[in-house]
């Protein structure tokens, strides 16, 4: 076995390796670049090296640092992770030319699957099933486009040297193909540095299921079960389970013993994930094998009892298999929910900032956090918005299913909008509760997810009003025993007026609308309630606050909901999904009444890839004006109305802030 290995990676996977070195006695040496100098990967391990500059291109992308580093320290291994060269068969080729050992597959292994391409030609010579699809040599657009016009639509294009939603684009009509087929290649040469493209049938309601696979140098491999990754946003994976519901078990020993011919067909060794399409009728068809260990591995930790960390560092040690094929089984039901700071209202834009306040849920048994990040660490726009990796478990789905919205109501992040809320409603609905889940999941159910629909307010409102006031009056208590005058009134929260009732003004927003509410205290005996009145109607309200929870009673009827505030944001989670509200503070005069300047701006930080106008240029409504990246994903900047481009503030490989101004722009009704 090695006694120190190096992980050419950071933040939440570099951390996860660690442990499980540390575990097993061997020492570890991390790689970091100028942005991630104080991390937690850095500070985790034995020994760090700096690498380079704050972009991936200029650090963890460059091979000959990686190597250097490796050699600086005696490292005897390296560890890449996932992404940054996890699948790069030329730094695998480096490893070996240097005598350290990739702790991973052999290279023809990941040259073989490199290509998504040339994948299907594996597969298809080892009879695994195939999606219809074109994976040939000449890349014209009209060869493609013939092809798929043959198939006919939707279909999906498909960057071959691609992973992670990169470089994929799904066509529904004919007319879309050109504007795809470009956008696709142009994000799949950013990503990869190859915009070789495949296309193929687009299944219009299958399910995402890959299969954990293990091969060791002695001939042996083992399918280590499915899991579910249906559920997904731009083609990134978003929620996964295992295994996976549904799933009968001589269905999931035929996709199983498919993905070790998979395998088998190319000379694998270690870790991997075979993945499928899984049509309504239950055909399966082969997508891709990823040559990796994959960023949902915990789910499949917790249903076997496994590290496959572990397995990876004893493969690579040249060990047999920990386990048979039949000493493999399944013990319960686990759920992985991505943490991320992104905007799923704004199509899920990446966000940055400082982590000011960081508060996961307790870990234990049943509950995992994988993560990368401490409080006061910043989300940076050079790396993936991931801030960690939410996991449970329990004796069956519905179990684990109730721990996931519990664990996810425990989280609380400051700082950067995270995707918390998203995940909590997309978790506690129905038709997710159901297991009535395929890839278009998100798309389908967005009103409900996204409580677009009207709610009925008539116990959240009052539920967060009474929320603000006796939040206000435990913060009053707590300065006041700190003061030298705790019994002064101007310690006291109860709205007291001269001859006037004690009356509390607040104002709440929910999906732009402002609702004004008026809360009475009132007291009786020993006792204090309110009277909340909203558009009219009055209740009868009392209520306490304990550890992040507030138990009401409303007119009789008693429920409880936890509470998590974020400046003037109040989220109230409770049974049906998380309802969020705004507090209106009064307008002060301070508040910027100048207007709009006529200017379009950056929705992010990020890098300007590409400017589609010219100053002076007359556009339409929506036409694409500019394209940013951020955290790997693009965003189009595109016209709000007919209008004129008046100037252009930057240009391509521009770095911007978020909030500057992009663009002059004058409506054509101006």
């Amino acid at each position: 076995m090695f006694t120190k290995i190096l992980i050419a990676n950071r933040g939440e996977i570099a951390c996860r390796i660690i442990k499980t070195a540390r575990k097993m006695g061997i020492l570890t040496v991390a790689v970091y670049s100028d942005a991630d100098a104080n991390s937690l990967h850095v500070n985790m391990a034995d020994e760090a090296v700096h690498i380079g500059g704050s972009p991936s291109r200029e650090s963890y992308l460059l091979s000959e640092k990686v190597i250097a580093a490796a050699k600086r320290t005696g490292a005897q291994a390296i560890h890449p992770g996932y992404g940054f060269l996890a699948e790069n068969a030329e730094f695998c080729r480096m490893c070996a030319d240097e005598n350290i050992t990739f702790i991973g597959p052999p290279v023809a292994a990941i040259e073989a699957m490199g290509s998504k391409s040339a994948a299907k030609n594996i597969m298809e010579k080892a009879q695994v099933p195939l999606v219809p699809g074109y994976h040939g040599e000449d890349q014209s657009e009209a060869v493609i486009k013939k092809a798929a016009d043959e198939m006919g639509y939707p279909v999906l294009l498909k960057a071959t040297a691609g992973g992670g939603g990169k470089g994929m684009r799904q066509i529904w009509h004919e007319e879309e193909f050109s504007a795809g087929f470009l956008a696709a290649k142009r994000e799949a040469k950013s990503s990869f540095g190859d915009d070789t493209m495949l296309v193929e049938k687009y299944l219009t309601q299958p399910r995402h299921v890959e299969i954990q696979v293990f091969c060791d140098n002695h001939e042996n491999a083992v399918y280590l079960f499915e899991r579910d990754c249906s559920v997904q946003r731009r083609h990134q994976k978003v929620i996964e389970e295992a295994p996976a519901f549904n799933m009968s078990d001589e269905l999931r020993a035929k996709m199983g013993e498919s993905a070790i011919k998979s395998a088998q067909a190319i000379g694998y060794r270690g870790a991997g994930t075979v993945e499928f399409l899984l049509d309504v009728d239950g055909a399966f068809y082969f997508m891709e094998m990823n040559t990796r260990l994959q960023v949902e591995h915990p789910v499949t930790e917790y249903i076997t009892g496994q590290d496959l960390v572990e397995w990876q560092l004893r493969v690579a040690a040249g060990e047999v298999l920990p386990k048979t094929q039949q000493q493999l089984t399944i013990h319960g039901h686990a759920f992985e929910a991505r943490i991320y700071a992104e905007d799923p209202n704004n199509d899920f834009l990446p966000a940055t900032g400082t982590l000011t306040f960081l508060q996961p849920p307790v870990e234990s048994e049943h509950v995992r956090v994988d993560t990368g990040v401490r409080q006061g660490d910043e989300v940076s726009v050079f790396y993936d918005p991931m801030i960690a990796k939410l996991i449970v478990w329990d004796e069956n789905r519905e179990k684990a299913l109730q721990r996931m919205a519990k664990a996810l109501s425990e989280y609380r992040i400051n700082g950067v909008t995270t995707n918390i809320d998203f995940l909590y409603n997309l978790a506690t609905s129905k038709p997710f509760i159901d297991a009535e889940i395929d890839t278009g999941f998100i798309d389908k159910h967005q009103a409900l997810i996204f409580h677009e629909d009207e709610q009925a307010l008539a116990g959240e409102l009052p539920m967060a009003a009474l929320y603000l006031v006796l939040a206000q009056a435990q913060a009053a208590q707590k300065n006041a025993a700190h003061t030298n005058d705790p019994c002064s009134p101007w310690n006291m929260t109860n709205a007291w007026r001269l001859n006037e009732a004690n009356i509390h003004h607040i104002t709440l927003a929910h999906n732009n609308i402002e609702y004004p509410i008026t809360v009475e205290q009132k007291r009786q005996a020993s006792a204090c309630y309110y009277l909340i009145t909203v558009d009219g109607q009055t209740v009868d309200c009392q209520g306490r606050i304990e550890n992040n929870t507030i138990y009401t009673s409303i007119d009789g009827y008693r429920s409880h909901a936890t509470i998590a505030q974020n400046d003037n944001q109040i989220s109230l989670y409770h049974q049906n999904g998380v309802v969020n509200f705004t507090h209106v503070l009064p307008d002060c005069g301070d508040a910027n009444t100048g207007g709009d300047h006529g200017g379009l701006i950056a929705p992010m930080n990020g890098t300007m890839v590409s400017v589609l106008v010219k100053a002076g240029e007359q556009v339409t409504a929506e036409q694409p004006l500019m394209i940013m990246e951020a955290m790997k994903m693009e965003h189009t900047i595109r016209a709000p109305s007919n209008g004129v481009v008046d100037s252009i503030y930057y240009h391509d490989g521009d770095m911007v802030d978020g909030g500057a101004e992009l663009i002059a722009f004058t409506p054509e009704d101006a």
